[in-house]
């Protein structure tokens, strides 16, 4: 196996220890390997700023931790073809010449620290003896897994009276191995998110093995789009202390990172929901989430719920998948153990209550003086419910048991659910699980060694898949992935360590919604000559004009303020086809390619004409592939 430091030469990279605080703004670059040797703090008014392909490994075992303070920024912006990797020098001894699109899979965590970012938006936490029940802007809490002394440093600290905040952005980012053990209880997550406002854009964001839960939540209203958790040491997605924030294409796989007990290393919920602190703490959770994908471990084998809520909590779940979960599709907790209160405490509204009453209602106890300006994330609906959702070979005998008291399988909730357990009937392309594992005490685990997560069967429609949010994108699907098209693809562990499909494509992003939201484009098949190709639109406006684009070169046009689309140059080798779209929005174009040059990069795009579209126009995210 491959030292450290010959992994990074093979690449031409320097390592470059990080042993001191950041206190002006920085910028870390592509051409070195950065090691974090000690718990790292961005202080306020500092920025940190990350470039696309930049690899941040620390040692192994010893490695420290990143933590952005209130008041400082990230700008982390990978892209599909060069993300940002977080990781330990164990796992980079795995690449092969030290390229991060290869490696293995190990059972491991707690191998260096986390990445968490501490934000000014409001949170609902007691701990201080000073904060209030109602929302007030000084209101503020200690990050856990942070070990500066607090209270007398402050830089641990977040929260506030600002729900724009703006903490900086994070987009194609790999987390893996992490969340070093501080304490008990005090354990860092894989990405740990406090009082963050929703300026702050995260998207494709990944979380592989972790000792502790995959993305933890706490207040504030940042939105979640397109992220992968899988194998992590807690709950994959927890959420707390009145996160009032939208999440929509989220992909959960529960197993386990190392042998220990269940929720320090081996996977407990796929979605924990904590209302506040205190139950009747304003602000109090409530979200909304579309688009999951929830892979869990089957009852048997130590899983634990899909869903667990508790202290008050607001969620809308919808357009989702859940199967193959340890035990409850729906579990009320009800309390968190730290001392809330749990459902219906001091006036509020009652846990069965919840699921009937309309989402535009908000509690009178402790309430801001302008509550429809703190609760903007939920879409007409009710407070809780989960709608429009497949659930599949969830076989536990109290797996839908609380989903029934809650009315979940009504009729009008459009919710399937599967009766088979065939693998032919999933609502997932094909899953592939390794031997049972005896991973601690009797806790026995069956690893996901490789999922397709792309729908199929009940999957492949959906009823009320048409939000009206700028935030949502239409999806006429249930789960993570459209039809066809893997986010994932060329950026993240799952990938590179053969446990998703690699597909030749890369997804270049550049949508433009239109009436149903942004259509989704995918290829098949090498780009070589004489092989056989696909290509296939889906969630377009149906039995409309297309065309599709494509080219050897690529440009950035400014369709209009504030949009930018990619275009292609037609003229240098490119082609304009006209399509139409099918009574479902959809069109496939199939053929053989023609020989090209080795090395040549074709670029791809479709331009449907849709009046709900701006100017008359949506677009589908680009492709890209290069001749072999």
């Amino acid at each position: 196996m491959l030292s450290f430091g010959i992994a990074a030469a093979a690449v031409g990279q320097s390592v470059v220890p990080v042993s001191s605080d950041i206190s002006t703004s920085t910028t870390w670059t592509a051409n070195n390997v950065y090691k974090l040797e000690s718990q790292i703090y961005v202080l306020p008014g500092a920025t940190l700023t990350i470039q696309a392909g930049t690899v941040i490994a620390s040692t192994t075992n010893l490695g420290g931790s990143l933590a952005v303070c209130k008041g400082a920024q990230i700008f982390a912006q990978g892209t599909e073809k060069n993300p940002i990797i977080f990781t330990s020098q164990a796992d980079v001894a795995t690449w092969t010449a030290g390229n991060p699109k290869t490696g293995t899979w190990r059972a491991a965590a707690n191998e260096w620290g986390n990445l968490t970012i501490m934000g000014g938006a409001y949170i609902s936490e007691n701990v201080i003896t000073a904060n209030t029940a109602s929302p007030n802007a000084a209101n503020v809490a200690p990050m856990e897994g942070l070990t500066a002394g607090f209270p007398g440093d402050t830089k641990v600290l977040y929260g506030g009276g600002n729900d724009d905040d703006d903490s900086g952005s994070l987009s194609y980012v790999s987390f893996r191995y992490g969340g070093k053990v501080i304490g008990l209880n005090n354990e860092l997550n894989g990405l740990s998110l406090g009082g963050i406002g929703r300026a702050t854009e995260i998207n494709h964001v990944e979380i592989m093995n972790n000792v502790d839960d995959g993305i933890e939540i706490w207040g504030g209203t940042v939105n979640l789009k397109h992220f992968s958790i899988w194998n992590v040491g807690d709950d994959s997605l927890d959420i707390d202390q009145g996160y009032r924030g939208k999440i929509q294409h989220g992909l959960i796989v529960q197993g386990y990172s190392v042998g220990a007990a269940q929720g320090s290393g081996v996977g407990d919920n796929a979605i924990e929901i904590d209302g506040a602190e205190q139950a009747d703490y304003q602000p109090v959770t409530t979200t909304c989430m579309y688009n999951l994908t929830v892979i869990g471990q089957p009852g048997s084998t130590g899983g634990d719920h899909g869903t667990a809520w508790r202290d008050n909590a607001n969620a809308q779940i919808r357009n989702s998948i859940f199967m193959d979960l340890g035990e409850r599709l729906v579990a009320i907790d009800n309390v968190d153990g730290d001392g809330g209160l749990g459902y219906g405490y001091n006036g509020t509204l009652s846990w069965a209550a919840r699921w009937t009453t309309s989402s535009s209602t908000t509690s009178t106890v402790n309430a801001p003086a302008n509550p429809a300006a703190f609760y903007t994330a939920q879409l007409p609906g009710f407070l809780c419910e989960i709608t429009d959702s497949v659930a599949f070979r969830n076989t536990n005998t109290s797996a839908y048991t609380e989903a029934n008291n809650r009315g979940v399988f009504n009729a009008a909730n459009n919710n399937v659910q599967i009766a088979s357990t065939a693998d032919a009937d999933a609502p997932i392309q094909s899953l592939t699980r390794g031997a049972a594992a005896n991973v601690f005490g009797t806790l026995v685990m069956r690893p996901v060694t490789f999922v397709d997560p792309r729908p199929k069967n009940q999957a492949l429609t959906s009823v009320n898949w048409a939000p009206n949010d700028a935030f949502f994108s239409g999806a006429r699907y249930r789960g993570a992935f459209a039809p066809g098209n893997l986010w994932t693809t060329g950026w993240t562990a799952a990938t590179a360590f053969g446990m998703m499909p690699n597909e030749p494509w890369t997804d270049l992003g550049g949508e433009l919604n239109g009436t149903y939201g942004a259509p989704v484009f995918s290829g098949s098949g090498p780009l070589t000559a004489g092989s056989p190709f696909t290509f296939s639109l889906s969630n377009a406006k149906e039995n409309s004009l297309c065309y599709l684009v494509a080219g050897v070169a690529k440009l950035n046009l400014p369709l209009a303020s504030g949009v930018v689309v990619p275009d292609f140059n037609t003229a240098s080798g490119g082609l304009l086809i006209p399509i139409f779209t099918d009574g479902t929005g959809s069109a496939v174009i199939g053929g053989t390619w023609p020989a090209l040059p080795a090395g040549v990069t074709l670029y791809l795009q479709v331009g449907v004409t849709d009046a709900g579209g701006l100017l008359g126009l949506s677009l589908s995210n680009a492709l890209a592939a290069t001749a072999q």
